[in-house]
């Protein structure tokens, strides 16, 4: 491997490990925040043993976030000068605000929460985590504009004379089309997340029948959180597909193996092809089904990659344009898959435990303790198929990947740190697992160690 690989690979692996842990701290976030409101407005005392409880797994992962994220910044300037260089002004804006204003929300009011337990009144306590919570989610919006001007890049002038590029409108830049449309379909898949946890958490301990009722309404509010964003999920996902097939239209024809332009384009389900000669032996599809998805219409028009091919070698120069259409594909799919599995298993989790019932047969608990990992398998995968879907892009259609990479690396450089930071993610893992299941394990703090006149736990009605 060479550089450009080595650098690519680092860049992959932490960000995929950093995001591990962002999608359940913004759910997570808001689901605390929402069982202390519950205490706040009923007084009753399962509920701010639950907001303590799922409030420690928040602060574990909140801090796993945080150091992977600092790391990831690290490698722009590291392995990537030359894109630092090239976009800095632009790319620099979104991420700088997100620092001054978003962390510094996040961070500033969780500090509050954490030690203002038995300083703070109530209401203000409240407005705390909530706050938190808000800049939690801010802190998403102005990275993922940082993002989508790479995949979409808008309000942007090229300096002849520097060779770089320049900010000419920041509101451009932070109402992109793209990230307006990212936005939702990464906070819906948020709270998925931190929905299948709840419920995978919830799971294990009603099947040990430890404290049933708080994590029987416990898993009832996750089921009904992941439900629903699971279908928020969707409707984004849809709305982004459209966007990409006009923005990124290669993107969207490797995610289908689609080699031609093609009316009433089917959506294919499984495909075995032939990239060399860009055509497919075998291709299953639901007719009408891409053409629906990309156009809203099931007579629309979607580009396919050989047409797209020849398109951008007039428009940009010899070269290949092709991400690598297997892994596209595929990513594209399993993402899909394994989201609506967390979706079909919230709804089976609804109707299971309707009417204060529970679950009489081990298997539930045992697929929602597995089901932990569905949403995210689908964020991993989702984020793979956007990023690697871009290629040979580093900022579509502006700037090549190889072109982004730092001049003065050598593989001996870029491999020490990969090898090294893969290393210390991996404890990483261990120390965080290891936490997680312990707080798990010790489960809730007593009735009596939190509030000793609040109503018992079968005022919950959930």
């Amino acid at each position: 491997m060479d550089v450009l690989d080595l650098s690519r690979w680092q860049f992959g692996i932490t960000t995929v490990y950093h995001f591990l842990f962002v999608p359940l701290t913004i759910g997570l976030s808001v689901l605390v925040a929402g069982f202390q409101t519950a205490w706040h407005r009923t007084g009753n005392a399962a509920y701010l043993r639950m907001t303590k409880f799922w409030g420690r797994l928040f602060l574990i992962n909140f801090a796993m976030g945080v150091v992977t994220g600092i790391v990831q910044e690290f490698q722009f300037g590291m392995n990537w000068s030359a894109y630092s260089r090239f976009v800095g002004d632009v790319f620099g804006a979104p991420l700088a605000m997100e620092g001054l204003m978003a962390f510094f929300l996040e961070s500033t009011f969780l500090g509050l929460w954490i030690f203002g337990w038995d300083k703070l009144p109530k209401r203000v306590h409240l407005a705390t985590i909530w706050l938190a919570a808000i800049g939690t989610n801010i802190s998403a919006y102005f990275i993922l504009a940082a993002n989508s001007w790479m995949q979409h890049p808008v309000g942007y002038r090229l300096n002849p004379a520097t060779g770089r590029a320049e900010l000419t409108d920041i509101w451009a830049v932070l109402t992109n089309s793209t990230t307006l449309a990212a936005f939702p379909h990464v906070i819906f898949g948020a709270f998925v997340t931190a929905g299948a946890f709840v419920i995978g958490v919830s799971a294990w301990q009603l099947a040990r029948r430890r404290e049933v009722d708080l994590f029987r309404a416990s898993a009832r509010a996750a089921l009904a959180v992941t439900l629903v964003a699971s279908a928020g999920v969707m409707l984004s996902g849809h709305w982004q597909a459209q966007i990409m097939t006009e923005q990124q239209p290669m993107k969207m024809a490797a995610a289908e193996a689609l080699w031609e332009d093609e009316t009433s384009a089917g959506f294919s389900i499984f495909a075995v092809g032939d990239v060399e000669n860009g055509r497919n032996h075998v291709n299953i599809q639901i007719p009408y089904g891409l053409s629906l998805l990309s156009t809203n219409t099931l007579d629309g028009k979607v580009e396919g990659i050989n047409d797209i091919q020849a398109r951008y070698e007039k428009t940009y120069g010899p070269g290949d344009y092709r991400p690598v259409v297997g892994l596209a594909y595929w990513s594209f799919r399993l993402m899909i898959g394994f989201g609506a599995l967390a979706g079909l298993l919230a709804l089976a989790g609804l109707w299971l435990t309707r009417r204060r019932r529970l679950p009489g047969s081990p298997w539930f608990y045992r697929i929602g303790v597995l089901g932990i990992g569905l949403p995210f398998l689908a964020n991993t995968l989702g984020w793979i198929f956007t990023e690697m879907g871009r290629q040979p892009w580093t900022v579509f259609g502006v700037m090549r990947t190889a072109a982004a990479v730092s001049p003065g690396s050598d593989v001996g450089e870029v491999a020490t740190t990969l090898v090294g930071f893969t290393l210390v993610y991996a404890v990483l893992a261990v120390i965080e697992v290891r936490l997680l299941l312990k707080f798990i394990r010790k489960g809730p703090e007593p009735e009596d160690a939190v509030h000793q006149d609040e109503p018992a736990l079968p005022a919950l009605s959930y």
